[in-house]
């Protein structure tokens, strides 16, 4: 398993917020609905993201913003415009002054704006649920990461735009995984541009030894791995692996291990049905006491806390 593929393993998009969202210039939209990623990209005209204290930043067609960001921002066409919506946790959108527009800004299936012929026509999807493995790769990434059209080769975005207008049976399920598809193809492209600040264990799948070590503890965490057997399987000495691994990942493979362990348990605890025990075993831990133990001592809370906070 790769960096991108550990990132969507596991919790992926539930019942995502995604729409089509067309609008008539002049407009504003003041986003506050706190939500761990939104992922917007421009089908026709243009928008303006605004992060405080930073600049607008413009969004041409094609273009894929990821914003790992659950403070307030606008989204606007063109940028300066006052805000006339606002959009709140659990799909609430409501003026300024707090009357609901949910339903006269509604045009139809997972359509809305204000004006249903608008030059300006952006697709949303909002992950409403945060993921501890999502979060290792996605703490990356600046509030802000812009894509453009022409570094986004992959041709999801029109059929993301079909489906949209689609009302089938497990049309919802098809969306989440479209959304997943988009944001892998956005970050694998984001971490390959240039200058781009990829984690190192991100980085070091790449190395064709260490790269080999991450994937097996990636696909196969429950395994009573050793730093020996570890480097028995990829074909090379302890020590070398040792060292090798530590000078690209910035840890030992061991304490990489721990941290991918307890990182995967805090999703799968979540799940529904999970136990401590089943969720310990799967990630290597015989004894859910010593995973109970090292798992507080990671997240700061024990892992039934956990699983009822979420």
């Amino acid at each position: 398993m790769d960096a991108v593929a550990a990132l969507l393993d596991g919790p992926r998009a539930r019942d995502a917020f995604v729409l089509r969202t067309t609008m008539a210039p002049p407009w504003a939209l003041r986003i506050d609905d706190e939500a761990p990623l939104t992922l917007l990209s421009v089908a026709r005209g243009s928008a303006w993201v605004s992060l405080p204290d930073d600049d607008p930043v413009e969004l041409h067609p094609g273009d894929v913003a990821l914003l790992p960001w659950t403070g307030p921002y606008e989204v606007a066409d063109p940028p300066g415009t006052t805000a006339t919506a606002v959009i709140l946790p659990g799909e609430r959108c409501q003026t300024l002054s707090g009357e609901p527009l949910d339903q006269t800004m509604r045009h139809g299936l997972r359509t809305w704006g204000n004006d249903p012929d608008g030059g300006d026509v952006l697709l949303v999807g909002t992950y409403t649920r945060r993921s501890a493995v999502s979060d290792r790769l996605l703490e990356a990434l600046p509030p802000l990461a812009v894509v453009p059209a022409d570094g986004f080769d992959v041709p999801l975005l029109p059929v993301l735009e079909h489906e949209l207008g689609r009302d089938a049976m497990g049309q919802g399920v098809v969306l989440d995984r479209l959304l997943d598809l988009v944001l892998a193809a956005a970050l694998r492209a984001w971490f390959a541009a240039p200058g781009a600040h990829p984690p190192a264990w991100y980085r070091a799948m790449g190395d064709p030894v260490v790269g080999s070590a991450l994937r097996l503890l990636h696909d196969e965490p429950e395994r009573p791995w050793t730093v020996a057997s570890l480097a028995s399987a990829v074909g090379i000495s302890r020590a070398g692996l040792a060292r090798r691994f530590t000078d690209l990942v910035g840890e030992p493979p061991m304490g990489y291990l721990t941290e991918w362990r307890l990182t995967l348990a805090a999703d799968l605890l979540r799940a529904p049905q999970a136990s401590v025990a089943s969720v310990a075993a799967s990630v290597g831990y015989s004894n859910p006491f010593a995973f109970s133990t090292a798992f507080k001592r990671r997240h700061g809370v024990s892992p039934r806390q956990h699983a009822l906070a979420g």
